[in-house]
């Protein structure tokens, strides 16, 4: 059994799986427009919560948040099951199939035997779409690869019933019912609206803008607080979440650049298009850090110098969000 279904790349595994089943029910959208209507861009640096042994950074809002604020905004109606029992969980995907219909999935990416052995790791929030099985294998589209890809049962039956932090527990996913004329401007202005209240006015020192500037303070002192292996491996944890966990830093920032581009064009508005050039920019900013420290951990920084050098990139970026969500917010559209 196989259900029709067009397989688009993406960034993302959450707005690319969303992306294409929404598209595959009639409702054309981009994986960027997903992200900005579910108010996907955000930054968190959370000391007290250690991810392998080390502080957490945050780029984006969390995992399966935009696939609710998405459909809530556009008027989407979405049947979510899980499963206690993993061999009821693959029968009912199963039913599901045979109805004709493609089933979204959340799973552990560890155990998925497509992923190639030097990319996997435990993480249990990642989403792909399933719409075909022949024999013991099933046909998946996985946003990350460029073409569908097969999985056998056992390994999927594995991920969809992942152990460790947040386990998927067999969650599937589907639509059912999509409106005729969703309102695009009234949910763009939600999901933006709340994107500008958490970077701009987020309680605490440890979200939206005033989280990168306190990043910024944690680097500047890496060297002189830790020593230099230790400050090496606190750094690299930033990078590595930035650039190889679920698109990081400057990719999602230019997944919102491509957002504001594109709701300058359906709106008509210019305001929007410059909007998205500086977005750019900050994902431009963004990725020098990157650069930059990947040179300081594989080399060393014995004077601490590049360390400050970073931290004032951290406030530069801080700085031009601010202001460039300021005025993203002073738009009428997002009042």
């Amino acid at each position: 059994m196989k259900v029709p279904f067009s397989h688009s790349q993406s960034a993302h595994c959450e707005t690319g799986v969303l992306s294409n089943l929404l598209s595959h029910h009639g409702l054309a959208i981009s994986e960027s427009m997903v992200f900005g209507i579910g108010s996907g861009l955000f930054f968190g640096y959370f000391p007290f919560i250690r991810l392998n042994g080390l502080p957490l950074t945050a780029f984006r809002s969390s995992t399966g948040g935009i696939i609710k604020r998405v459909t809530k905004r556009l008027g989407v109606e979405m049947a979510w099951q899980k499963f206690r029992s993993p061999d009821k969980a693959m029968a009912a995907l199963d039913d599901k199939l045979a109805e004709g219909m493609p089933v979204g999935c959340r799973t552990g990416a560890f155990w998925l035997s497509y992923f190639p052995r030097r990319y996997r790791f435990h993480f249990n929030m990642h989403n792909l779409v399933v719409f075909g099985k022949e024999g013991d294998d099933y046909l998946i589209s996985d946003p990350v690869f460029p073409e569908p890809v097969v999985c056998p049962a056992d390994s999927l039956k594995k991920a969809r019933f992942a152990k460790g932090p947040l386990p998927p527990r067999g969650r599937m996913y589907g639509v059912t019912r999509v409106p005729e004329t969703p309102d695009f401007p009234a949910a763009i202005a939600k999901g933006v609206k709340e994107v500008g209240r958490t970077m701009l006015k987020a309680p605490g020192p440890f979200l939206g803008v005033k989280g990168i500037r306190y990043l910024a303070k944690k680097v500047e002192a890496y060297p002189k607080k830790l020593g230099e292996r230790k400050a090496a491996l606190y750094l690299g944890q930033v990078i590595r979440m930035q650039e190889e966990i679920g698109t990081g830093g400057a990719g999602f920032r230019f997944i919102y650049a491509a957002f504001l581009q594109e709701t300058a064009e359906m709106l008509g508005d210019d305001r929007f298009q410059e909007l998205s050039r500086r977005m750019t920019e900050v994902g431009d900013r963004w990725r020098d850090f990157a650069v930059m420290g990947g040179r300081i951990c594989k080399g060393r920084d014995e004077d601490g110098e590049g360390y400050k050098e970073m931290a004032g990139i951290l406030r530069d970026c801080a700085e031009r969000e601010t202001q460039l969500f300021k005025d993203l917010m002073a738009v009428p559209l997002v009042k």
